[in-house]
C-alpha cells in the first residue's frame, strides 16, 4: 500500500527563524503522509539564534528531518541546495514562517495526479497575526486592491494561474526547466514559475490545499520587501525580455502619476484640480476596500496606509530598477543583494 504512494520531498529556506521553526517542522510530522516516503531538507544560511539546535533536535527525533548548511545564506541558493539533494518524485518548496494543513501533501500529489500537464500545484495560504499591526497588514495582503490577482493570497480563484506559494512540483520539471535562478534575491518563484509555463507545464491552485503564514509585523520590513519585489522584477523582465506578468506595471504607474503629476501641478497650476481628482479616485477605492476588511475607522485608516506602502514601494523599485538595469545597463545594486527578511 505504501508503495502506492509517491516519494516527496519538503525544502525549508531557514536563517534565524528559532520563534517559527519548531512549528513549521512540527507541522510536517502531523501530515497524513506516510513518514517512509517522506524527507526533509532544511536549508540553513548558518543561523546566530537557536534555529539550529532546534532544527538538529527535531532530526534527532525524525530522522527524516535533515539540516543542511546553506553557507551562501540567500533563499534561492537554499532551495536549490535542497532540491538537488532530493529524488524525491515531488519536491515542495516551503518557508518557514509557514505551517502546512494535515492533508496538504495529499492534497497536492492529488492535484497533481489529474494532469500531466500541471507540473506545479499549490494552495491558499491564510494568514496568522500576532498583534494588531500584522493583522493589518496581513489583510491588506490577502486584498485583492492591495495584491492584485495574487490567487493564492486572495483565494478568489481555483483553476490555472501563473503562480503559487509553496509549490509541489513534479521531479521531471526541474529535470527539464532547471533550477531556482541564484542571481535573485527576490521573485525567484515567480521567475521559476515563469520558466515552467514556457517550457509547455501548468499551474494549478487547488482551494483545497492549505497552508498558514505567519505574518511579519513592521512596515519599514513590509516597505523594503515590497520595494525589492519591484527592483528584482525588472532585472526578471530584462533576463527574459518579456513582462511575465502584466499587473506587475500598475504600480509603476501609480509612482509615475505621482511623480508626473506633482511636478506638472507646480508648473502648471491649472493641473491641480486634475491631479487631485486622480488621487481622490485612488483613495476612495482604497477606502472602500480598507471599509471591506474592517468596521473600526482607526483600522480602516491604517489599512490605506498599509496600501499606499504596497503600492509606492513597488512602483518605486520597479522605476530604480529600469533605471538600473535598462537605461544604465548596470547590475543589481550590492544594497539590494540582502533579504528584508
Amino acid at each position: 500500500m505504501i508503495d502506492s504512494f509517491p516519494s516527496v520531498s519538503v525544502v525549508i529556506p531557514c536563517l534565524n527563524e528559532e520563534k517559527y521553526i519548531e512549528r513549521c517542522l512540527q507541522s510536517i510530522v502531523d501530515v497524513d503522509y506516510p513518514k517512509e516516503k517522506l524527507e526533509v531538507f532544511v536549508c540553513d544560511g548558518i543561523s546566530s539564534d537557536g534555529s539550529r539546535e532546534i532544527i538538529s533536535r527535531m532530526s534527532a527525533s525524525y530522522p527524516y528531518i535533515h539540516l543542511l548548511d546553506n553557507e551562501a545564506r540567500t533563499t534561492p541558493h537554499a532551495l536549490n541546495l535542497g532540491l538537488k539533494r532530493s529524488n524525491a518524485e515531488v519536491k515542495i518548496i516551503l518557508g518557514a514562517h509557514a505551517e502546512i494543513d494535515r492533508q496538504f501533501i495529499l492534497q497536492n500529489i492529488e492535484t497533481l495526479k489529474e494532469s500531466e500537464e500541471v507540473g506545479c500545484s499549490g494552495g491558499i495560504i491564510e494568514n496568522v497575526y500576532e498583534d494588531n499591526t500584522s493583522e493589518l497588514i496581513g489583510k491588506a495582503m490577502s486584498s485583492s486592491f492591495g495584491v492584485g490577482n495574487a490567487h493564492f493570497r486572495t483565494a478568489a480563484k481555483e483553476g490555472f494561474v501563473d503562480t503559487v506559494a509553496f509549490g509541489a512540483y513534479r521531479k521531471e520539471v526541474f529535470e527539464k526547466v532547471g533550477y531556482f535562478d541564484e542571481d535573485l534575491v527576490r521573485n525567484q518563484d515567480d521567475e521559476f514559475n515563469f520558466r515552467l509555463l514556457k517550457n509547455g507545464y501548468k499551474i494549478f491552485l487547488s482551494k483545497a490545499i492549505r497552508s498558514k503564514y505567519y505574518v511579519r509585523a513592521s512596515l519599514k520590513k513590509l516597505y523594503r520587501q515590497y520595494y525589492q519585489y519591484g527592483y528584482w522584477k525588472v532585472f526578471v523582465n530584462k533576463k527574459h525580455k518579456a513582462i511575465t506578468t502584466f499587473r506587475q506595471l500598475v504600480p509603476l504607474f501609480f509612482v509615475l502619476y505621482l511623480f508626473i503629476g506633482i511636478a506638472a501641478s507646480i508648473i502648471y497650476r491649472l493641473l491641480i484640480g486634475l491631479f487631485s481628482f486622480g488621487l481622490a479616485i485612488y483613495f476612495a477605492l482604497s477606502i472602500f476596500s480598507a471599509i471591506r476588511l474592517h468596521s473600526s475607522p482607526i483600522k480602516i485608516l491604517k489599512t490605506v496606509s498599509i496600501f499606499f506602502i504596497l503600492h509606492f514601494s513597488y512602483g518605486l523599485g520597479y522605476l530604480n530598477g529600469i533605471w538600473r538595469f535598462v537605461l544604465l545597463g548596470k547590475g543589481p545594486d550590492i544594497r539590494q543583494m540582502k533579504s528584508s527578511r
